[in-house]
């Protein structure tokens, strides 16, 4: 009798083996829920200016000590395929808007929280994603009628206006610094906002992380900061013009006259060059080996007193420097800078208006100081072009460890992103209640919405706007409040009319927001709920989880080391 093998049958016929599947509500959609349920939790405890700290440490054994929930999330690689669809939300409100990854996170988990306890009353996933769908667009009418009116025409220009706007960003990240950190972020990008504040760009806003001394310390410099040191001994110069001499192909270098042999020596730095093919010099007597050398050096001398007397006084490499050009470049008293960063070097050509190896005496650079300081033990060359059309501005921010200045990096970036906003939106300087006060709204507007509704979905409206509870909530908790006591009172004042009543975590009582300058951007809130509603819809629309066989063959345990058997 042959044996035969039966056939497997279903999905499991279908796919190669080493496959996985799982379905239904107990093992597809609850998982799912579970998996962003525990990502928002990491992300939960450090909402708001007292959210506290994660120490996460990357693959590459990087120390990263922040409450940044952008920076959490990727470092942490989450690998579950749920989870990664709020990752992706984070993701978009971080690069669209520079704020509000944390709330967008938080907020999806506490949705998806609430939408677990649906499913187990018995609610379908469709219904519940119909009933989000109705919150979602009822939030944002509610939050159009929160908006303050006084906020539609802001001057971005109005460095008052600028810093009102940007408090709340840079608080959420450094609570009790956004007095000293706005000035600074507002001055910086106020001077480099072109005549058409649509085109702003945040890049023309550097950030130069200096050990020691402290915030107090932190300043704005109209031009660059490179941290390295000038080579040579000229360490200073005034108006001076600027000649950029960095790496390009011989093929352009060929239509060049007058500094063309010199430029051939420039393509590895400022040094003599050395052939691509190898040959033999044949001298007979001393006087031949001397006038051999003596040529090399002319020329070389030759060529660095054609850039000098072509009106550079300073010249900046791409590359080494060699000890014979250096001589000569401080023979003819010319500063010399080494940047090897092809991105420093464009931004370095934004500061000064050079071009980079041009030869005609226009596109030279011009800076109005260029000098070696010290700085908490650390030499920079400091650029100004206070006069001469400065686009690149750099905020010089000082801080005791690496970790801190990270921190404050992270808060100037969400300061310049909100002054984006409010430069290139007709209404992006559009403002709302800050301090938990527009969800407190929300909320209350919610359940009475879903009261007026009469099928299932009033059951996840009610669930929508009761997640809004989760920012005061964690606001008081993150701030050693009583949370029943601060959500008791904030819903109080909302009930009696007033819907600027917000949280105020120093006084630990509750307060009118326009009294304590608490704002946040319409454009941050909106783009928060609308990522987090629809990372929700599209996690509860999964019913099933099927997952190939992984590449590869299979999977070798590591050798045994030494003193170790096989087993």
């Amino acid at each position: 009798m042959v044996g035969f093998s039966m056939q497997p049958y279903g999905i499991q016929g279908m796919l190669k083996e080493g496959h996985r599947h799982h379905s239904g509500l107990d093992e597809a959609v609850l998982k799912n829920i579970d998996a962003c349920k525990q990502l928002s939790t990491i992300t939960l405890i450090s909402l708001g200016p007292n959210g506290m700290n994660k120490m996460v440490i990357n693959h590459l054994d990087k120390l990263f000590i922040t409450n940044d929930a952008a920076t959490i999330v990727n470092e942490l690689e989450v690998q579950h395929p749920a989870a990664k669809i709020l990752v992706l939300a984070g993701k978009a409100q971080q690069e669209e808007i520079g704020d509000g990854a944390n709330l967008t996170i938080s907020f999806a988990g506490e949705l998806l929280q609430n939408a677990e306890e649906l499913i187990r009353m018995g609610l379908h996933p469709s219904e519940i994603i119909s009933g989000y769908t109705k919150a979602i667009n009822k939030s944002v009418e509610i939050l159009e009628d929160l908006v303050e009116k006084s906020s539609e025409n802001m001057n971005v220009r109005n460095k008052d206006e600028v810093i009102l706007q940007m408090r709340a960003a840079v608080a959420s990240r450094q609570f009790g610094q956004e007095d000293k950190l706005c000035p600074l972020i507002a001055e910086a990008c106020i001077e480099v906002c072109p005549k058409n504040p649509a085109n702003f760009s945040v890049d023309n806003v550097r950030v130069a992380k200096l050990l020691g001394g402290g915030l107090h310390d932190s300043t704005v410099v109209q031009g660059m900061v490179l941290k390295n040191d000038a080579i040579g001994t000229i360490k200073r110069m005034e108006k001076a013009k600027l000649r950029l001499l960095n790496g390009v192909s011989s093929k352009i270098l060929q239509n060049w006259s007058i500094l063309k042999d010199l430029l051939l020596c420039l393509l590895g730095g400022v040094d003599t060059s050395a052939t691509e093919t190898k040959g033999t010099v044949l001298i007979h007597n001393a006087e031949q080996l001397e006038n051999y050398a003596k040529t090399e050096e002319a020329k070389v001398e030759e060529l660095i007193k054609a850039v000098a007397e072509s009106g550079a006084k300073v010249i900046v490499s791409g590359a080494a420097v060699g000890e014979m050009a250096l001589h000569f470049f401080e023979h003819y008293k010319l500063m010399v800078l080494k940047i090897s960063s092809k991105f420093e070097l464009r931004r370095f050509c934004c500061t000064t208006g050079a071009v980079a190896l041009s030869t005609k005496p226009d596109d030279l650079g011009y800076i109005d100081s260029i000098s070696v300081e010290e700085i908490g033990g650390i030499r920079v060359t400091v650029v100004k072009n206070e006069q001469g059309g400065n686009f690149v501005s750099t905020i010089v921010l000082r801080g005791s460890t690496d970790s801190i200045l990270d921190d404050l990096e992270r808060a100037v970036d969400d300061g310049m992103n909100t002054y984006k906003f409010l430069s290139r939106l007709c209404r992006g300087s559009r403002i709302i209640p800050a301090a938990a006060a527009t969800e407190i709204e929300l909320a209350r507007k919610l359940k009475e919405f879903s009261f007026r509704e009469t099928g299932l979905d009033q059951y996840a409206i009610a669930k929508f706007g009761e997640s809004f509870e989760m920012v005061p909530i964690t606001l008081a908790e993150n701030a050693g409040l009583n949370a029943m006591e601060i959500i008791s009172s904030l819903y109080a004042e909302n009930a009696s009319g007033n819907t600027k009543v917000g949280i105020d975590l120093e006084e630990a009582i509750c307060k009118d927001v326009s009294t304590m300058n608490v704002w946040d951007l319409y454009i941050t809130k909106y783009f928060a709920l609308k990522y987090a509603a629809d990372a929700v819809c599209t996690v509860l629309r999964v019913d099933q989880i099927i997952m190939a066989k992984p590449a590869g063959g299979p999977r070798r345990d590591p050798p045994a080391g030494p003193g170790m058997d096989e087993d």
